[in-house]
């Protein structure tokens, strides 16, 4: 089931027997899938989890594929299912393709000279809004990723689809102008409490500052003297005296 060549994988006939197969495929070191598409029904498969991964590091966003040794035949990955763990692959969907017709899929985006870009250097924060875009070309023109140069960004920059340059024979299916790239904020600072002014004065009851003798009676009360108890502790030591 193996093949030397990365360029081709060997794929293995399986009949679809549900969770409990693939479950056991799994543990034997394989790889469930299906291959669609092209007008044919779809055919399930088994391929070793090592090989389908040394293959898909080395090979470009078009795969050649053969099952049980027939012919090989162009295949686009369509989605590979991962554990969320151990990051393996537990399933894969492969897409037949005619090279000679255009087809859309996604491409990630891949930001490239962070470390120099001005914004960055100064302390803000780089943002990779968007990772993913949408593109039509042919199959054999699908770039493995498409890179922007963010070197050049400065502080509180915005950069939109429109800034990025495509390989030919590639066309940008989202919004050129409301598709965010990336940004550079500046770094979120501690929030720092505002002092609180204690209010001192005492006022009436129409809310305007006391004064004179009503001033000295409401201080009188509120250390826990009234006016009566004040003026009979002033007689008091008036009478000792």
């Amino acid at each position: 089931m193996a093949s030397s060549d990365t360029s081709t994988l060997s794929l293995t006939a399986r009949d679809p027997e549900g969770s409990r197969s693939a479950r056991r495929l799994r543990r034997e070191g394989l790889v469930p899938g299906v291959l669609y598409g092209g007008g044919d029904e779809p055919q399930h498969f088994a391929v070793d989890g090592r090989i389908l991964r040394n293959t898909l590091a080395h090979s470009g966003a078009i795969l050649q594929v053969s099952v049980d040794g027939g012919a090989g035949s162009p295949v686009l990955v369509k989605d590979i299912q991962r554990h969320p763990v151990r990051g393996e692959a537990v399933h894969v969907d492969l897409l037949r393709v005619n090279m000679a017709e255009t087809i859309h899929t996604t491409v990630f985006v891949e930001l490239t000279g962070a470390d120099e870009a001005p914004g960055v250097v100064e302390g803000g924060v780089l943002n990779q809004e968007t990772r993913e875009l949408n593109i039509a070309a042919l199959p054999g023109d699908i770039p493995d990723s498409i890179t922007f140069d963010v070197s050049g960004m400065e502080m509180n920059a915005t950069v939109t689809l429109s800034a990025v340059t495509v390989p030919d024979g590639v066309t940008l299916l989202d919004d050129l102008e409301e598709t965010v790239i990336a940004t550079i904020t500046p770094p979120t600072l501690e929030p720092v409490e505002d002092e609180i002014e204690t209010e001192t004065a005492l006022v009436g009851e129409d809310g305007e500052p006391l004064t004179g003798e009503e001033l000295e009676a409401a201080q009188a009360e509120a250390e826990g003297d009234t006016g009566e108890e004040a003026e009979q502790k002033a007689g008091a030591d008036s009478d000792e005296s």
